[in-house]
């Protein structure tokens, strides 16, 4: 009797296993979509945290700072001359610009006070300390007033005024033109110093395809940099020299023009006896 009920136990186990065996494998797919939904979840996280791709920056190894690190004594000496001459002429240009508009606001002023002053020492009193109407115009009253009793008593008073008068605006004159004759040499010899510079660093890129004993580009990429570096330093340094050269020289052609007319006037004046 009991082993009648156990094989009826095992039988009635195995049919139930049987029946369940076709829910428990469908029971196992519907599972699979939670875990797949919630794969791209997991996926998520790691690309939203994904950093950014930034732009890597790239130095120019044929660049001025590689021309300075790889150049030798000649080439740094021609690129610092050529700055000496870029700033020398710079400087000159800013300056002579300062002068010229300083003796043409005294040409205004020359014209407003000192031909209404009732003497010509009233009116070379009211113009400014250092000017150069100023100067003149005391030249003029002192060989007017020093004339006689002096070696140049046998020059008449009328020539002696002249040449005096004539000193002062060469004077002034001079003074304008300082500095024009650097910017003239800057001009005409920075293109010359750059190809020296640029012969120099042909010399180079043949060198090194002589030492290597093939013609590639990285060894004669910086060599030609250099070269080509100097030749655009040199019409760099050139070109404003020259424009700026001719720019005064036509501004003093105007200033002196002033300075001629106030002269001649006031040459007139003190010949006719008016101090």
């Amino acid at each position: 009797m009991s082993l009648t009920k156990f094989l009826r136990a095992v039988v009635l186990a195995v049919a139930t296993t049987a029946a369940l065996a076709p829910s428990l494998s469908f029971a196992q797919p519907a599972s699979e979509p939670a875990a797949t939904s919630a794969t791209p979840d997991a996926g998520a996280a790691p690309a939203a945290a994904a950093p950014s791709v930034g732009t890597e920056v790239v130095e120019n190894p044929y660049g001025l700072s590689a021309l300075w690190a790889q150049g030798d004594i000649v080439a740094k000496a021609t690129l610092v001359i050529m700055i000496i001459m870029s700033m020398g002429s710079w400087y000159i240009i800013f300056t002579k610009l300062f002068e010229q508009q300083k003796l043409l606001n005294a040409a205004n002023a020359a014209g407003k006070t000192f031909w209404t002053a009732g003497s010509v020492r009233a009116g070379a009193d009211a113009l400014e300390k250092g000017s150069a109407f100023r100067y003149i115009a005391e030249q003029g009253l002192t060989a007017s007033e020093h004339h006689e009793g002096t070696l140049v008593e046998q020059i008449d008073l009328h020539t002696w005024v002249t040449m005096s008068i004539q000193r002062a605006v060469d004077n002034v004159q001079s003074r304008l033109q300082d500095g024009l004759a650097f910017l003239a040499t800057v001009g005409s010899t920075a293109p010359f110093v750059g190809l020296f510079g640029t012969v120099w660093g042909i010399y180079h890129a043949l060198t090194a395809i002589g030492i290597s004993g093939q013609a590639s580009i990285d060894k004669v990429a910086g060599p030609v940099g250099e070269a080509l570096i100097m030749t655009a330093i040199g019409l760099a340094v050139a070109v404003p020299a020259v424009m700026g050269y001719n720019w005064l020289i036509r501004r003093n052609k105007s200033a002196m023009e002033k300075v001629r007319s106030f002269s001649s006037d006031l040459h007139n004046v003190l010949i006719a006896g008016k101090r």
